[in-house]
């Protein structure tokens, strides 16, 4: 006879998943009995935390749901952070967690939180399984949700007595493919009509464009329209970042040098944008008229409210408009002339000799390879990846502008380490966000990854200490000490560099990829460029009206 936790992993498999990230507890032994007989590997890491993350990050870089698992209460309820990464971050993800037996209550409440409850606004479901006999249906829905638009992720708990249930062998739910709904020619042919009439049309590629699939048709489109574009913060990458159409990455909301070429357009497509990012541009009553294409319909905003919508699937949609105006599009290229200046000014200080943001981004620039992804933590830094870091691979520079949590960073680089071992894979973190997580070097050392986690040492929480700053309240409340960086890593077998000078980091970095394993270094930080560049410099420019 099959129990449930059989028909729970045949089910699994039957999704095609490989890979378990997470922390069992008793009420989980079951499923780990059935998963050691199985296919699928079960990664333990150091924190329930983490192994969302790490699903997530599967879900994100592949398209298909990452896996993870928690036992009741405590456990579950650590996987709450990663469950919201994963909703405003749009990453297809299914989390498993245990539960006391329902049947019966011997040990009364003893750990018992309501784990679905919780889920519910965290996810696009959340279901407890109370029947064997629902496994195979509640699993192949589970894997649909998460994976259709817009992804996300998805909860289902197992109480223990469920699990152990006997149940026979009641037939899977094999997987099918589901085509995206097409926009409506009439949609297609309005926003057609109107990228003809602009007369400085100008694109931007959001959240949604960086899915796996859309690389292709969006090569696609701007190699026929030859329109120029600019990205959101996670649309980075979507289409060759290093093309000549290129205008820059819109790390702030207003007022960058990329703001010049969108304060000047008429016309602004957007494609595949997510209002779960900080905005990119604000929309204004005397702003361009903005067309939004997506696979679901706008999210009207107080900052984002467009004109005209194309609601479909995106690859399609694109191909269809590419149609009614290749070689028809007269002020096409009406913004290029900005784009030199736009760039010029992004890189200044990349060659600075000293810590700057903008040199150890144009450093790390040079090592990393074209498909070499790096994840990123949140904190000051990211800014200034945001606008520095040129990508032409999607999905090769994984920045969370959604949740935008710390310590998501060596999790989601170990994730890619672990898809792509033949790919470079650095994490980038600020010493606060690195030591949110930083068991996790165990995992990656015990898995035997080839990874670098790369540590900006200023012994402060710097984005919140610079904004702090910037409202002119004292420096307050925002320091603290950190371990020795070198030490750490050798006590959990790694290797640890602390690079003093900048001249050296380029080479630091290199080598340590051409040793392989697991290497930590820590670089310090030179932030007094925040307020010159950021609040100073671009507060002098003049919004274009």
């Amino acid at each position: 006879m099959t129990k449930a936790s059989d028909l729970l992993v045949a089910s699994l498999e039957n999704e095609g998943v490989d890979r378990i990230f997470g922390i069992p507890g008793e009420e989980n032994l079951d499923i780990v009995e059935s998963l050691r007989t199985s296919s699928i590997r079960l990664t333990i890491t150091r924190h329930e935390q983490a192994a969302a993350f790490m699903a997530a990050t599967h879900g994100r870089l592949t398209g298909r749901p990452g896996v993870c698992l928690a036992t009741l209460g405590p456990g579950a309820l650590n996987l709450a952070t990663g469950a919201a990464y994963a909703h405003l971050g749009a990453m297809p993800m299914v989390m498993l967690t245990g539960q006391k037996a329902i049947l019966s209550e011997r040990q009364a409440r003893f750990q018992i939180v309501d784990v679905v409850a919780t889920m519910r606004p965290l996810t696009k479901m959340a279901r407890q399984i109370v029947s064997a006999h629902m496994i195979p249906t509640l699993i192949r829905d589970a894997f649909r949700v998460a994976a259709e638009e817009r992804p996300g992720p998805v909860h289902l708990e197992l109480p223990e007595d469920i699990a152990r249930e006997e149940c026979g062998n009641p037939a899977l739910i094999r997987p099918h493919a589901i085509d995206a709904p097409v926009a409506s020619e009439a949609a297609i042919r309005i926003a057609a009509d109107l990228l003809r009439s602009a007369r400085r049309p100008l694109v931007m590629l959001g959240a949604a464009a960086s899915r796996p699939r859309l690389a292709g048709k969006l090569h696609e489109f701007f190699s026929r329209t030859r329109l120029p574009y600019f990205t959101t913060q996670m649309g980075k990458g979507a289409v060759g970042g290093c093309s000549d159409l290129y205008m820059g990455t819109a790390a702030l909301s207003e007022r960058d040098y990329v703001h010049e070429a969108i304060e000047r357009a008429d016309l602004i497509l957007t494609i595949g944008h997510d209002t779960a990012e900080k905005p990119p541009f604000i929309m204004g009553a005397n702003g361009p008229d903005v067309v939004h294409l997506g696979y679901e319909p706008a999210h009207v905003e107080q900052v984002y409210f467009p004109q005209t919508e194309i609601i479909g699937d995106i690859g399609a949609s694109l191909s269809r408009l590419a149609d009614q105006v290749a070689g028809r599009l007269a002020n096409a290229d009406a913004l290029l002339g900005l784009r030199d200046g736009i760039l010029d000014h992004i890189l200044e200080g990349s060659t600075d000799n000293r810590w700057t943001p903008q040199r150890v981004v144009a450093d790390i620039r040079r090592v990393m390879p074209q498909d070499g992804i790096v994840a990123l933590d949140n904190g000051m830094y990211k800014i200034w990846f945001a606008r520095n870091y040129r990508t032409s691979v999607a999905n090769t520079l994984l920045l969370d502008n959604a949740l935008a949590t710390m310590g998501a960073g060596l999790p989601s680089a170990i994730a890619a380490a672990i898809l792509y071992p033949d790919r470079r894979v650095l994490a980038v973190s600020g010493d606060g966000g690195f030591m949110m997580n930083s068991q996790e070097i165990e995992t990656a050392v015990r898995l035997r990854l080839n990874l670098v986690s790369l540590i900006i040492d200023d012994g402060a929480f710097g984005m919140i200490r610079w904004k702090q700053a910037v409202d002119h309240f004292p420096d307050y409340g925002m320091t603290f000490g950190n371990p020795d960086f070198v030490k750490y890593a050798e006590s959990y077998g790694a290797k640890g560099h602390f690079v003093e000078k900048i001249e050296d980091f380029a080479a630091t970095l290199e080598r340590a990829f051409v040793e392989g394993g697991v290497q930590i270094i820590a670089i310090p930080i030179d932030y007094s460029d925040n307020i010159r560049v950021l609040i100073d410099e671009l507060g002098k420019r003049i919004p274009v009206t």
